[in-house]
């Protein structure tokens, strides 16, 4: 069985991965876990209170398929935990990393956004973090972009970002698409 952990901050981003859970476990047997710093609830932007299954530190990449991280205002709080250590073991062992919002901007930090293609609110805020130096992957549009299995999008992209994860995985199919393009309808002009 597929495994996909959602990593949590507080005050993450609650619609940046709501897509992409509940299409993977409602609607294709994905287990999802959920993780926060010290295994501690956390709230969403949005008052939505989680009770996450374990600590970041926790999260195995040997049992688990793929790192998600959703942005939020920790980081524009300063509160964010830094997840490069986290990010480099999950890549280390070829698993799947995606960050939305401000955490594509903390992927920029960790150096995996150096080589490969990429997107997130804007470049300034990646080149904010020393350790990027990707400027010439970036590109500036507003869906999600799927590289080598790092997947990153804008905040304002949780359908494309919920896609290009599932397609990471290889579980993108008619039964994904079907769902998630009800989702996506009212962004097609008629």
């Amino acid at each position: 069985m597929t495994r996909i952990a959602i990593a949590l901050t507080q005050d993450f981003a609650d619609w940046e991965p709501a897509l992409l859970a509940a299409a993977a476990r409602s609607y294709l047997g994905v287990e999802i876990v959920t993780a926060s710093p010290d295994s501690q609830p956390v709230t969403s932007m949005g008052g939505f209170k989680v009770m996450p299954d374990m600590s970041h530190d926790a999260l195995d990449p040997e049992t688990i398929d793929a790192l998600v991280i959703p942005g939020g205002l920790s980081w524009e709080k300063g509160t964010a935990p830094d997840f490069s250590d986290l990010v480099h073991r999950f890549r280390a062992k070829g698993r799947v990393v995606a960050g939305i919002c401000a955490a594509a901007s903390a992927l920029a930090g960790t150096g995996i956004l150096n080589s490969v293609a990429h997107t997130g609110n804007a470049l300034a805020s990646h080149q904010k973090y020393g350790g990027y130096d990707g400027a010439t992957f970036y590109r500036d549009q507003p869906q999600a972009v799927s590289d080598q299995g790092v997947v990153t999008a804008p905040g304002n992209s949780p359908v494309s970002f919920a896609k290009e994860v599932l397609k990471a995985l290889g579980l993108w199919g008619p039964e994904a698409e079907a769902e998630l393009s009800v989702f996506s309808a009212e962004h097609v002009p008629t």
